[in-house]
Order: structure tokens, then C-alpha cells, then sequence
């Protein structure tokens, strides 16, 4: 690690302070053992009895309770006008450089904060991510990716701009279909074969069933 990032060629487990559990920070680990926090993120951590290496934010949510407590994290403080606009996810994901991201504590809180996050992820700056909720996980989908999931297997797509696309195994073809977040969505297809998804242009985020993140994780970093 450098002075102002973290670099890992492991992935990294990412945790905010939105309401993560521990249940899916154990889960993220075990795929991403590199802990890193997001500001307040860093609270729930210590409860955990985990220290990140480094936790990264402006830190108004960061209890100096918790800052005494760790003896070797960095603090990557991150402020002034040019980041005021940014999130702390947005914050974070610019500053590391690892093969993926698994966030935790992203989407589970405050609502305003959970569209600025997946706004964020949508955009599809940094490693590649996936954020773990308590029912789903959510993914930013390249414009041509394919997914290995069981037959039967629930999959809504949900377009941030007006989009176009192709797809293969989905009972719910997308094909010549207008997605639009103000009108078309793909919420709650299903799976009846080898999926594979093609969009015009980036902006589409793929939800599914939190059991499947080991199958999404392999097909966003092969």
C-alpha cells in the first residue's frame, strides 16, 4: 500500500455503515480477506473485533472511541471541496486497486444513501463490485457478460438510463425491449438456461438471491 491507496492482489471486503451484519462481513471474507472500512464502517468493525487496514472517508461518522482502538490501521482522510459531492463508497472505490470489491453495508440503511450507492456502482469506476445485502446481491453488468446459475434461479435487471440489449436463458427475453428506469424493468426473471447479457451500453445493475454470490463473483473476474 502506498500513501493514499490500498492495493491488494486479493480481493477486498469493503464495509460501510449501513446497517452491515456479520453474518455477511464472515461471508465477504472468506471470499475477500482484506478488510478495508468505509468511514462509520469502521465502528461496526471494532464491535466485530476486526481491524481493517485501512479505513478511508471524510470520517464525520467515525467514533474517535474507534480510532484509539485500532493500533495499525491507516486513516485515509479524504476531504475539501473537490470530494464533498462524492459518497464514502465512491471515496473508497476510487482509492483502491484490488481484483474485486465485496461491499457490506451499502444498502440495508438509510434509503438516500442506498440509491447513491447503487448510482455509484452503475458507473463501474474501480475494481469490480458487488454489494451484499441482507437478501440480494447487487452487480453492475458489463455490457457483455455471461452468469452460471441454477435453473430457476431469480434475476432482475434494473437499467439506470434508457437501454437496449440481448440475453440467452432468461424465461423473459430482453430482446428488442427498451429498458428504461422510468419504464420497462426486467424485475424478477428467471433462469432456464446458461445466461448470457448484452447491453448497448453500461448502466444495468443484476440483482439475484444472496446465495448466489460465490457463481457471481467467478463470472465478473474471469
Amino acid at each position: 500500500m502506498n500513501s493514499t491507496n490500498v492495493c491488494s492482489e486479493h480481493g477486498v471486503t469493503l464495509v460501510g455503515g449501513g446497517d452491515p451484519s456479520a453474518q455477511n462481513v464472515t461471508a465477504a471474507l472468506s471470499l475477500a480477506p482484506l478488510l478495508v472500512a468505509a468511514d462509520g464502517g469502521a465502528n461496526f468493525c471494532a464491535d466485530m473485533g476486526k481491524e481493517p487496514v485501512a479505513v478511508i472517508g471524510d470520517f464525520d461518522s467515525l467514533d474517535a472511541k474507534t480510532r484509539r482502538k485500532f493500533s495499525y490501521a491507516r486513516f485515509i482522510e479524504i476531504s475539501g471541496k473537490a470530494d464533498q459531492d462524492s459518497t464514502d463508497f465512491q471515496k473508497c472505490l476510487a482509492r483502491i486497486g484490488a481484483p474485486f470489491v465485496l461491499g457490506v453495508g451499502f444498502t440495508d440503511a438509510r434509503l438516500d444513501h442506498t440509491l447513491a450507492n447503487l448510482a455509484a456502482l452503475a458507473q463501474m469506476q474501480g475494481p469490480p463490485t458487488i454489494l451484499i445485502g441482507t437478501h440480494d446481491v447487487v452487480f453492475a453488468a458489463p455490457r457483455d457478460v455471461t452468469l452460471d446459475f441454477t435453473v430457476g434461479t431469480r434475476i432482475s435487471l434494473f437499467p439506470l438510463e434508457d437501454m437496449e440489449g440481448t440475453s440467452e436463458g432468461l424465461e423473459w427475453p430482453i430482446d428488442g425491449l427498451t429498458l428504461s428506469p422510468l419504464g420497462r424493468l426486467g424485475t424478477s426473471n428467471r433462469v432456464v438456461g446458461p445466461v448470457r447479457l448484452q447491453f448497448d451500453k453500461q448502466g444495468c445493475l443484476v440483482l439475484t438471491s444472496r446465495e448466489n454470490l460465490p457463481q457471481v463473483l467467478r463470472c465478473l473476474i474471469d
